[in-house]
């Protein structure tokens, strides 16, 4: 309140000076004197009402996470913006905003890139690690913030399956992260406190020790979740709707780059069900959307499910705050072309809170937007309306 009693004594400073300086003169000195006055009162009043204590609203100015609103934290884009500004830290929850009744394609979800390279994660073979990160939060931060599809490359390493990021199909002690039934427990903790979420993991998968994956899948306590591959639609229809997802109990879908597995393992096998665009800087190319090797064509809607990536081959952490924002719209809306007119369901991002504002988080809500009712934004569209209408 005092703060505020001050400000409003600056602004009644302000407005007599400004008056006085148009009759011409301020006890008889120049105008350009009382000019400066005023530029110190202006800059006196800017400090007065810079926002702190959590009353910070997305790209004011800040200092600190505290600063900054629910859903918000304090980050510098040097790319985007001058300064520390706040920008999105957490995701619209779709589900709550408008409804859970319609197929699972019908939605759009965050998506991490190699979810399990993370900074922090210290070196666990005692070698230190010599590969690239694409990832600050661990893997309960991205779910808690609103991440849905994991990104996960599985390999056979020291006797059991491990999370690596290597070269040519083989993990080594400089380029292991952990073991994967440690994060896999994270997802299993993580669905077990939010019996309403659904989460889905896209393997790029190296294992090729016989029943590997289930065999982790089960020790990690997740077999309760699984989505059978025989309720997985064929030939492009509709996947079931989220709420018979989420009373079936049948909230973790599981996808992996090998077909054999489908029939050996029951793990889905990726290109039955989705089509991909390029991955790395061959994705990133403004106007063009060109579909990775392994998927069908985009626009072949005989898989019912898009995923667009958009990251660089080689992450670099000081850019992605920019690609994440305008460009990262800008690629979904050329993808939803080359797609066959359809939008995507996953958008795969490196840094995925790195941004110069809304960033991946606004991305999706733009996506869930034109899904759920033709909307640019989830927010416009009409709460409990399974309809096209918008409320602006």
């Amino acid at each position: 309140m005092e703060s505020c009693t001050e400000l409003i004594s600056l602004i009644s400073f302000w407005v007599i000076l400004k008056r006085l300086f148009e009759a011409g003169s301020v006890m008889g000195r120049p105008r350009n004197s009382v000019l400066q006055v005023l530029s110190v009162v202006i800059c006196f009043a800017g400090i007065a009402a810079a926002c702190s204590n959590g009353e910070c609203r997305l790209l004011d100015e800040c200092s600190s996470n505290a600063d900054c609103g629910a859903g918000l934290y304090c980050f510098s884009c040097v790319e985007g913006f001058s300064n520390s500004r706040c920008v999105r830290s957490t995701f619209s929850d779709q589900f709550k905003l408008l409804n859970n009744s319609l197929p699972f394609n019908k939605y759009a979800f965050l998506t991490t890139h190699n979810a399990f390279a993370i900074d922090s994660e210290p070196p666990r073979t005692g070698f230190p690690r010599t590969t690239f990160t694409n990832q600050e939060d661990n893997v309960t931060q991205q779910l808690n913030n609103g991440v849905r599809a994991l990104m996960l490359d599985t390999y056979d390493f020291e006797g059991d399956i491990w999370l690596c990021h290597s070269f040519k199909g083989e993990c080594n002690v400089f380029t292991a992260f952990e073991p994967a039934i440690d994060t896999l427990k994270e997802i299993e903790a993580f669905l077990s406190a939010n019996p309403s979420e659904i989460v889905t993991l896209i393997l790029e998968d190296y294992v090729q020790t016989p029943n590997g994956l289930a065999n982790v899948f089960n020790k990690a306590g997740l077999s309760k979740y699984w989505f059978p591959v025989s309720n997985m639609p064929q030939n492009g229809q509709d996947w079931p709707l989220v709420s018979e997802m989420v009373a079936k109990n049948q909230r973790l879908l599981v996808f992996t780059s090998v077909r054999s597995k489908q029939d050996t393992e029951g793990i889905a096998y990726q290109w039955n069900y989705m089509v991909e665009n390029q991955y790395g800087d061959g994705g990133m190319h403004e106007g063009s959307c060109p579909k990775r090797d392994s998927s069908a064509n985009l626009d072949d809607k005989s898989k019912s499910l898009v995923l667009v990536n958009y990251f660089r081959s080689i992450p670099l952490k000081q850019l992605t705050c920019a690609q994440n924002s305008g460009d990262l719209i800008n690629m979904l809306k050329t993808c939803y072309g080359a797609a066959g007119n359809r939008w995507a369901n996953f958008v795969a991002v490196d840094y995925y809170k790195r941004s110069e504002g809304g960033g991946a988080f606004q991305a999706v809500d733009t996506l869930n937007g034109k899904l759920l009712c033709g909307c640019d934004d989830v927010h416009a569209c009409v709460a409990g309306s399974t309809s096209r209408a918008c409320t602006v």
